[in-house]
């Protein structure tokens, strides 16, 4: 009688806002295992969206005879994330033994179409604010944008937003689209001339002492830039260290799969913290949803605008396309591009160029979320 008595007393707490977050969650999880979108990540936060929203869970934080008692979900979010921001920073040596920098040193020029294609961010930070956003929460919306997902969380909960998981969602949920919305703004603001220049492939080899410098140079550089993109910036390019030192062979490959997989799988479950009915169900997620958008479309925009700004002073032409692989989205972004070259032409071969660009749009957004967060804090 006592256990049928706590069930009723547990089916009469639940709220239609729990029930909500519980579609959402088997949502995430549809995604993940029937269209393989982002696996990973989507499957651990939709589990863990039900968890934190089922009545008396005990992986939140809860008082028991008068103690309070650390819930394991909670507990992972408050040491990895809140007060360190381990997780998300952990990942990103996964993310950088994963990068080859060698088509970005080849040809160094891409750095402006990873740099230009974060305008977006700010433009959005802007239109945020107009919708009545305070800063914080602004420029924290504003930075899905980047197509970063470790970078959206990191820049989230540095800077203290009050939606943080649906900031994460919203990025990662753009971040699985990119096939789909990058084509449609790509052939808006393209001709089919444009989207038929021939560019060569790079055939200059980039020396092993070169891609060891590389990232002890951009990490240097944007210590001194921006100090608060350090950490970011500075694991990022210990993993590709790791990758182009040549004597930790072993090490690297565990760092792209077992690593990257195992912080992947917490980072998620963690996350899922801030998907607790209360916080994530409001008006604010929808437009946190529209703004993501917003950022996403006009970052694509401002990378290929630079593209053919740049074209003008050429003397050989840039594919313009090339422009929009300079967004964080590794490597679908670059991918993306290559397909769409095909399909103008069979025989042009732009993903060494996009895969510039791409590796480029991946350090500039490390580097402005550390800007945003030194503008804002």
């Amino acid at each position: 009688m006592e256990e049928f008595a706590f069930l009723w007393e547990a089916l009469a707490a639940v709220t239609w806002q729990q029930v909500a977050m519980w579609a959402v969650g088997g949502l995430l999880i549809f995604l993940a295992i029937k269209k393989k979108i982002e696996p990973a990540l989507l499957l651990p936060m939709g589990f863990g969206a039900i968890l934190v929203n089922l009545p008396f869970s005990n992986v939140l934080n809860s008082v028991e005879e008068g103690n309070e008692v650390a819930g394991i979900i909670q507990w992972l979010y408050e040491t990895t994330i809140e007060t360190s921001e381990a997780l998300p920073i952990l990942l990103f040596i996964g993310i950088g033994a994963m990068i080859d920098f060698e088509p970005l040193i080849a040809n160094p020029k891409l750095m402006l179409l990873g740099a230009f294609a974060q305008i977006g961010i700010f433009l959005t930070m802007l239109l945020a604010c107009l919708f009545g956003f305070d800063l914080i929460d602004a420029a924290a919306a504003a930075i899905i944008g980047a197509a970063d997902g470790p970078t959206a969380i990191l820049v989230g909960n540095v800077l203290g937003s009050k939606y943080v998981g649906a900031i994460t969602v919203v990025a990662y949920s753009y971040m699985a689209l990119v096939p789909i919305i990058q084509p449609i703004v790509i052939k808006a603001i393209t001709t089919k001339k444009e989207r038929r220049i021939r560019m060569e492939n790079p055939t200059q080899k980039v020396g092993k002492p070169v891609k060891i410098l590389f990232p002890i140079v951009i990490t240097l550089t944007a210590g001194l830039i921006a100090p608060k993109s350090l950490a970011l910036v500075g694991f990022l390019m210990f993993g590709n260290l790791i990758r182009e030192c040549g004597v930790l062979g072993t090490l690297a490959e565990t760092a792209q799969t077992t690593l990257s997989n195992l912080i992947t799988l917490l980072l998620g479950i963690t996350i899922a913290f801030q998907m607790q009915a209360t916080a994530f169900l409001s008006v604010q997620t929808l437009l946190i949803l529209a703004l993501g958008l917003f950022a996403f479309v006009f970052d694509t925009v401002g990378g290929v605008l630079c593209a053919k700004v740049m074209n003008l002073f050429c003397r050989k032409k840039i594919n313009p396309m090339i422009g929009a692989a300079g967004i964080s989205a590794f490597p679908m972004a670059a991918r993306v591009v290559h397909r769409l070259g095909q399909e103008e032409d069979r025989s042009n071969y732009l993903l060494m160029h996009a895969a510039g660009a791409n590796v480029s749009g991946q350090v500039a957004s490390a580097i402005i979320g550390g800007l945003i967060i030194g503008l804002v804090l």
